[in-house]
This record gives structure tokens, C-alpha cells and sequence, in this order.
């Protein structure tokens, strides 16, 4: 049976981390599903350029192909740049099919994710009812993505955490409502809770997140822990995207 490409659609940055973690989370992919093509694809700062792997998958036979964001929330990068970028491949490259699939959250295994590294950081599992945490993001103006941030501390503090408060690296809180990194902190620790930790829902390394892990350490957070990275939940959530991406292309005939 063929098998569309999978191409990870990834921001890029110019930090080399960013490449070095977007390349590692594919590996895990190809680890998980053996025989399905893994590609990825940069909007900016690094290569290969995504219509330069495009047009290397028209030029070699390939047919169909899924673009999964690597992205957590449906923002502006979600809604306008990819879409653009990927409708001008497909008037250059008439013959190669190319669906867009949904973001990566939200998502219980993204839930997973930031546990499993509060776990590797030094949080442990009887320590979630005294422990806050600030859910840092890397910020956005859109209003559905600020809702969804919301949404998850919301759901996450009810699995146990003392307080789950939702932070920002970037975009002004009077815009948002969402406050900085540091501030959170603050703000859970003037309630009187004594040991709060962070944990960047963020991918890769970069600027965005080490600004994250220089708020949290300012306001003299107790456990700062590391991006979401090549984890294995994250790798399963790629294939889980890309076999929804597959599914809704199929007719209903097929599913039925």
C-alpha cells in the first residue's frame, strides 16, 4: 500500500538547536513507523526550504503528500504561511497532491509531554498537590490560540497540580491578558505557594524559550523544565495527526 510523504512543516530559527531538535523529532518518527517517508521542511532561516522539498518529491514520482505544522496552536502561522506556501507548490507542481493536517495540540499526549519532562527536571509525582505550575508558552496575539492555552492550564490543574497558570514569552499582556513568565511566578507566589515550577510548552530550543527560562529563573522559580523536544509521546502525536490527515482525504466509501 502507498503511503503519502509526511513533511514536518517546522518555523525554523536561526539558533542551530531548533534544526538539531525539529531533525531528532523526525528521527523518533521513523523509528516509530518503519517504510513511511519522513521529510521536513523549513519556513524560514534553515533548509531545505519547504517548496524545495516539494518540488524534490514531484521531481522524484512521489504523488501525495501530508504537511503536518509543527505547530501547537492554530495561529497565524497555522491559518495564512503555510497554507499560502503550500496552495503556490501545488499550482507549480500540478501533480502532487498536498494536504495540510491539523496542528499538534491540543492533546493529552502533549499533556504527557510537559509531565514527563517536570519528571526529568526533579518534580515527582506526590509533589503535584503542592506544586504550581506556569504553563509558558512562546505567545501569540490570536485570539482562538490564546483560548486554547487557557483551556489546557485549565483542564491540566484539574489532574492534580495545585495551580496551573497559563504564561507568555512574547505578545503584551493588556493585548492578550496573559502574563509573562516571570510575572506568573509572582502572581503564584504572592498566593502563597511555595514551590512552583515551569514548563515551556514550546518545541525547540530558541530565542522565545530561552526568554522563558530567564523569566523563570528571575522570579526564582524552583524547577524550570526542558522544551518538549524528541519525546516519544510528541512523535506519536505526529503520526496520530498524519493518520487523521489520511483518513479524512479517504472517501467515505473507503472508511465505511
Amino acid at each position: 500500500m502507498h503511503h503519502p510523504v509526511l513533511l514536518i512543516v517546522a518555523h525554523g530559527s536561526r539558533d542551530p538547536r531548533h534544526a538539531a531538535t525539529v531533525t531528532a523529532l523526525a528521527e523518533r518518527v521513523r523509528s516509530l513507523r518503519p517504510g513511511l517517508r519522513v521529510e521536513t521542511g523549513f519556513l524560514d532561516f534553515n533548509a531545505p526550504r519547504v517548496p524545495q522539498v516539494l518540488e524534490r518529491l514531484a521531481a522524484e514520482g512521489e504523488r501525495d503528500v501530508v504537511a503536518l505544522p509543527l505547530l501547537l496552536t492554530r495561529a497565524f502561522h497555522a491559518k495564512s504561511d503555510i497554507p499560502s506556501v503550500l496552495r503556490e507548490a501545488e499550482a507549480r507542481l500540478p501533480r502532487l497532491s498536498i494536504q495540510q493536517s491539523d496542528v499538534l495540540g491540543p492533546s493529552p499526549l502533549l499533556t504527557a509531554t510537559l509531565e514527563r519532562r517536570l519528571y526529568e527536571a526533579g518534580v515527582r509525582p506526590g509533589d503535584r498537590r503542592s506544586t504550581g505550575v506556569v504553563l509558558a508558552s512562546a505567545g501569540s496575539s490570536d485570539p482562538e490560540a490564546i483560548a486554547v492555552i487557557a483551556d489546557i492550564a485549565r483542564e491540566w490543574r484539574h489532574t492534580g497540580w495545585c495551580a496551573v497558570r497559563p504564561a507568555f514569552a512574547s505578545a503584551s499582556v493588556p493585548v492578550t491578558g496573559v502574563p509573562r513568565t516571570e510575572d506568573a511566578v509572582r502572581q503564584l507566589r504572592a498566593e502563597g505557594i511555595e514551590r512552583i515550577a515551569v514548563a515551556p510548552y514550546v518545541i525547540a530550543p530558541g530565542r522565545l524559550p530561552d526568554r522563558i527560562a530567564a523569566g523563570a529563573r528571575g522570579a526564582g522559580a524552583n524547577v524550570l523544565a526542558g522544551v518538549l523536544g524528541p519525546a516519544p509521546e510528541l512523535a506519536r502525536l505526529l503520526l496520530q495527526r498524519y493518520d487523521g490527515a489520511r483518513a479524512a482525504r479517504r472517501p467515505a466509501a473507503l472508511i465505511a
